[in-house]
């Protein structure tokens, strides 16, 4: 029998926390749900405007696809659904192609859903998980920023009530520029306000006179949000603000989602995968990094490509339910950790609840304001808003450093797929340039050990017959000729020269090309009477160096470790 469940749970992970199911896990799951409840609602109909599509469709984005990841992804509070940055990403794709809320708009959504979980279940099914993680941090933390930065631009024009374009900061100033004089104060009041109350109501909340003395002010903190739509609501209705020109959700259709496979031709798909792609990536290295933090919190296994056909299969379920591309969130992860989840059920529990409210419930929002909505996106997106990182990065590292700018301007000045695919291009070169130049030191004996440091940071003794050096890199065709340049140099300083003795202990691998330029110095220094020895060679270098010309031809010899090589070649160091 526990053969038997552990293979299940290997196809099925649900299956492992679904047999220790309890009450006391009960009570903690469905606590955590209605507390992200509060937060979801209004969150997942602003990311659904944010995306573009009607409001409703935000509520589906957290019905299928929670279910999904709960039977088959690995984190226990992972929290599935709409997000900021992927609901930005897919008005960027979907934008160009069609009008915005049409028909054919909605059906494209559903359509790239459903071409992102594809996209993402291959990838896992295949094991190729890791190609997606080969996106440095800066490049992603760049992307995270300037996204940010551009999604919160973009709700002004909600705020402002003006038609302003924000696929690039360029388009945005134009646009602001011709629009502002028909900008509509009411709007710009109610969207001020919301702004204030979502930033200032929480610090009054964690103020120690409020947290001593109300009791689940923590609880109050996390559905602030939801006080505000529902407090917008009730002013929009009973004072009758639509009158003086306030914009409103407007009629919301009730229901369960329809479960049916989005229309779909060749062209369209063609016309779609690139946006899938670069979504698909951006979703797994999100969700797969917020389910890493809690996993480490939470001392649970993570698997990354589980995670990915997760991830297919939740994105796939909301295509198939009429929604649109979905990942991991952060804030709701983070409270759905807090408030106790114990398990995925939580998320289920989330799902069943937001189909209630999508069968009963959503004539009640059609009074929400867009401003407000507008305005919840711009405070909890602006958070992410933060350029001390630049700074530091750039001290740290210039190439990091130098991606993240160019990350950053490519998403504010063309568009976020474009910066996307910049920002990534730009690592790759950077990552190459890098390799090309490899760091290379002459190394000397310190004096009473048996270490050998560079001459240039550390006070060692030398031989002036003997040349001892260091490359930290693998070599590769990449730097070969750059190497082969170093040994030239040095040996035509250097009349006195009888040794070269190459360390390889930061060498994990040489290739074929870099193999030939060692093979070709070895035959030139040995008409110079100049003899090429290495020392501490891994094990798996040296395991393929046994099938080359070069140990065979070698006119020096290959030492266990470089002290050893200095007791035979400069017995006078040592």
């Amino acid at each position: 029998m526990s053969d038997f469940n552990s293979r299940l749970a290997r196809v099925l992970p649900a299956w492992q926390w679904l047999r220790k199911y309890n009450a006391e896990t009960l009570k903690s799951d469905l606590l955590s749900a209605f507390i992200v409840i509060a937060m979801l609602v209004p969150q997942g109909m602003a990311y659904a405007m944010l995306a573009g599509l009607p409001p409703v469709m935000g509520l589906y984005a957290s019905v299928i696809p929670m279910i999904m990841y709960a039977l088959v992804g690995g984190s226990p509070t992972l929290s599935i659904g709409p997000v900021a940055i992927i609901s930005m990403m897919t008005f960027a794709t979907l934008n160009p192609l069609f009008e915005v809320g049409s028909a054919a708009y909605i059906q494209a959504a559903c359509l790239l859903a459903v071409m992102v979980g594809i996209i993402s279940l291959l990838l896992g099914i295949f094991r190729f998980g890791f190609l997606i993680q080969l996106i440095s941090h800066p490049v992603i933390k760049s992307f995270i920023i300037a996204s940010a930065l551009m999604i919160a631009i973009g709700q002004l024009k909600f705020v402002l009530d003006i038609p302003l374009k924000a696929n690039n900061l360029p388009e945005f100033l134009y646009s602001f520029w011709k629009y502002m004089g028909q900008t509509h104060f009411y709007s710009v009041l109610l969207g001020v306000a919301a702004i204030l109350f979502l930033i200032y109501a929480p610090k009054i909340i964690n103020s120690n006179a409020i947290r001593e003395r109300v009791r689940g002010s923590g609880f109050i903190l996390k559905a602030l949000p939801l006080v505000l739509v529902i407090g917008s609501i009730a002013l929009v209705y009973s004072l009758h603000l639509q009158q003086i020109g306030i914009k409103t959700v407007g009629e919301i259709p009730s229901g369960f989602p329809p479960i049916q496979f989005p229309e779909w031709n060749a062209q369209l798909v063609l016309q779609l995968l690139p946006g899938a792609a670069m979504i698909a990536m951006i979703s797994f290295v999100e969700s797969l990094s917020i389910a890493q933090a809690t996993a480490l919190q939470q001392r649970s296994h993570l698997n990354s490509n589980q995670e990915l056909i997760a991830l297919g299969l939740a994105n796939f379920g909301a295509g198939v339910s009429s929604s649109f591309p979905v990942t991991g969130s952060l804030s709701r992860t983070v409270v759905n950790a807090d408030a106790g989840a114990k398990t995925p059920m939580a998320g289920v529990f989330t799902s069943i609840v937001i189909v209630i409210v999508s069968l009963y419930f959503t004539g009640f929002f059609q009074d929400l304001p867009l401003a407000v909505l507008a305005a919840t996106i711009i405070v909890s997106i602006w958070k992410l808003v933060e350029f001390q990182s630049f700074k530091e990065t750039w001290r740290y590292s210039k190439a990091d450093g130098l991606a993240m700018w160019v990350t950053f301007f490519g998403v504010i000045l063309i568009d976020i797929s474009t910066g996307l695919i910049i920002g990534i291009v730009s690592t790759f070169i950077l990552m190459l340039w890098r390799i090309s130049r490899p760091h290379i030191a002459v190394i000397g004996l310190l004096e009473g050990t048996q270490h050998f440091r560079n001459i240039q940071r550390h006070q060692v003794r030398t031989a002036p017959h003997v040349l001892s050096m260091r490359i930290d890199e693998n070599l590769t065709f990449l730097n070969a000729n750059t190497l082969k340049g170093f040994f030239i140099n040095q040996v035509s300083q250097n009349p006195q020269l009888k040794h070269v003795v190459v360390n390889c202990s930061s060498i994990s691998s040489i290739d074929l090309s870099a193999l030939e330029m060692l093979e070709d110095l070895n035959l030139e220094l040995k008409k110079l009477n100049i003899c090429l020895h290495f020392s501490e060679i891994k094990g798996p270098v040296m395991d393929k160096l046994q099938h080359s010309k070069l140990l065979q031809h070698l006119n020096g010899k290959v030492f266990f470790s470089h002290y050893l090589a200095m007791q035979e070649l400069a017995p006078e160091l040592t």
